[in-house]
């Protein structure tokens, strides 16, 4: 059931049949959840070494959209480098470097 007095972007939504409710605010932040892997924009000076060690450069790492909920979140623009650190059942924490684009 949809809550709110937009039906186009409701307060809240129930989804039928869980006890799951969805809340639109911008008080939630995804950093935090445990579902959401650790993303750190890196300095241009790390980015650097990053790209050297690795022989490649910035265009041929993956890319991030500048959209993306956790980018707009930590603040990066086109161009930087971010980090990211996820869990992982075999390597107990896997390391990979994106690009952000537009």
């Amino acid at each position: 059931m949809v809550v709110g007095s937009n039906p186009s972007e409701p307060a809240s939504y129930n989804y039928p049949g869980t006890d799951v409710e969805m809340k639109n605010t911008k008080e939630f932040s995804l950093i935090g959840h445990n579902m959401v892997p650790q993303h750190i924009l890196i300095p241009e000076n790390e980015a650097i070494k990053v790209l050297k060690e690795y022989g490649v450069d910035k265009e041929q790492l993956p890319k991030i959209k500048l959209a993306d909920p956790v980018i707009v979140e930590i603040g990066a623009e086109i161009g930087d480098v971010i980090k990211v650190i996820r869990n992982s059942p075999t390597a107990g924490e896997a390391v990979v470097y994106r690009l952000v684009i537009e």
